[in-house]
């Protein structure tokens, strides 16, 4: 059956929010019913995913279902992006909840009724689309959010703005798209929430949510280097100039900027070589050659140092290979560092663990991935958390139960199992060490046999350590077969 931790989350999440007590109690008898519904949605966002600014399926599939609530879907913002109220009939804060909807350019490689068969082009290939970064569960959780508070409005302290925002993966290069062009186009300046709250879906442990204060995830922006050689024969290249093996020697170099010229005390970040084009055929050495990657940082001064020494490095490395390169950055646009807002974060913290049943922790350090959920939180207050479920699966819900603020019994479970396994690797580590003592000394015992009278008292305090090592190696293991006690004593005589 279909499981989805995710919804609970977000709805326990937001009723802690509004301070709207009935609503946890009208969740616990309603929460069934709306888990089918979210399973039907996720399933069929599953199967039809669609690329940034194409969305039109999505969108409209997304239409339906919030006018199936009695909702006003608005479709003004973004390409293909869905927006509507939820009016609370008490009074109280307006809270925004924002749920990306676009997919991948991957091909799908399980075969379940659900698997996406999809094929588009992209970048001149031809490719697979699917929900591989989990888009589709975000859509089926805000959905079933929508669902039930919809159905709840007298019990809602406030009112909610659900957004729906295609493009989160970007926008094809010469176009706009995502959560920047909605805010370009106005989305906030009819009415500025209050706060915002975002999800992402991951894949570590089943059914834990954790977030943190400030930075937690990467800015981040495409660059791409586009190397000029002279073509020639693949059988005579000191005819031409080689774009290949200099944008080689760029991808190579490129790696040193963060490995030797930031300060690696101070600094956070990645420099990724993602793509490299060049040539139509194995024997024509081309006259040109292409690079794309990744810049993430969490410091505006470094992304800027990032960009001039990948500028630096491309003109000068293929100067060096008697080539040209220019340097692009910005390609496909770029996103802001998502920070969340550290007041919202300490306040909201208590909401988070009674809505995990206490499976919350916050990070130490953020993340490198990147999120223009930033350009929401650089607007008004923003708290993104991220959700730890397998990208096939909503995890399993149930309803919460609060306990004090504080360190999770789950952690406290799993300190004092570690602490258990700690002792058990020790008393291991003990194990092997006498048995390597108990070898040694089966080996020196004859020897020490063959000494002089002299030494030969220290022959029956040995044989006792050794005959007592011996009985604790057979406790464990199969060593009194190969070394059995009456050979023993008998071959280790007491002088």
């Amino acid at each position: 059956m279909m499981k989805n931790f995710n919804l609970l989350i977000v709805l326990m999440f937001l009723i802690n929010t509004l301070s709207a007590e009935d609503l946890k109690n009208q969740l616990d008898r309603d929460i069934q019913g709306v888990m089918t519904k979210v399973t039907d949605w996720r399933h069929h966002f599953h199967k039809f995913p669609e690329l940034s600014n194409r969305e039109y399926k999505t969108q409209e599939s997304i239409v339906d279902a919030l006018t199936e609530m009695g909702l006003e879907p608005n479709t003004e913002f973004g390409i293909t992006g869905v927006t509507a109220f939820i009016r609370g009939e008490n009074p109280g804060p307006l809270i925004a909840l924002r749920a990306d909807i676009d997919g991948l350019p991957v091909t799908e490689k399980l075969n379940l009724p659900f698997s996406s068969k999809v094929k588009t082009s992209y970048q001149g290939n031809e490719v697979g689309v699917m929900h591989a970064c989990g888009h589709d569960a975000h859509i089926a959780v805000l959905l079933g959010v929508a669902s039930f508070l919809s159905r709840n409005t007298d019990k809602l302290n406030g009112d909610i703005l659900l957004i729906f925002q295609p493009a989160e993966e970007g926008a094809p290069e010469g176009e706009e798209g995502g959560a920047e062009l909605m805010l370009k186009q106005g989305l906030f300046e009819i009415e500025k929430p209050d706060a915002i709250f975002g999800l992402h879906v991951s894949n570590f442990k089943n059914g834990q949510i954790w977030t943190k204060p400030g930075p937690i995830m990467a800015s981040a922006e495409a660059f791409r280097i586009t190397v000029q050689g002279r073509q020639t024969h693949g059988s005579r290249p000191w005819s031409g100039v080689d774009p290949i093996i200099a944008a080689s020697d760029i991808a190579t170099t490129l790696q040193t900027i963060v490995s030797r010229r930031l300060n690696l005390l101070d600094s956070q970040a990645v420099v990724t070589v993602g793509i490299m084009k060049a040539g139509t055929r194995n024997n024509i050495i081309p006259s040109t050659a292409m690079l794309e990657g990744t810049i993430r940082t969490f410091k505006d001064s470094y992304a800027d140092q990032i960009r001039d020494e990948i500028k630096l490095i491309a003109e000068n490395v293929a100067a060096a290979h008697h080539a040209t390169a220019v340097a692009e950055f910005k390609v496909y646009g770029g996103y802001p560092v998502t920070v969340n807002d550290e007041e919202l974060a300490k306040k909201y913290s208590s909401s988070l663990i009674e809505a995990t049943n206490g499976d919350f922790f916050e990070a130490r350090v953020p993340r490198t991935g990147a999120e223009d959920f930033s350009f929401f939180a650089q607007q008004v207050p923003g708290l993104f958390f991220l959700s730890v479920l397998l990208i096939f699966l909503l995890l399993h819900f149930s309803i919460v139960a609060s306990h004090p603020f504080g360190v999770s019994p789950r952690l406290a479970l799993y300190q004092s199992m570690i602490s258990v396994c700690l002792l058990f690797v020790l008393l291991v580590g003990l194990l092997l060490v006498t048995s390597l003592f108990l070898w040694l000394c089966l080996a020196i015992l004859p020897l020490l046999s063959q000494l002089p009278c002299r030494l030969s008292f220290f022959s029956p305090p040995l044989f006792c350590i050794v005959l007592l090592f011996r009985y604790l190696v057979c406790l464990s293991s199969e060593a009194a077969t190969h070394f059995p006690l009456p050979l023993l004593v008998r071959t280790t005589p007491l002088c």
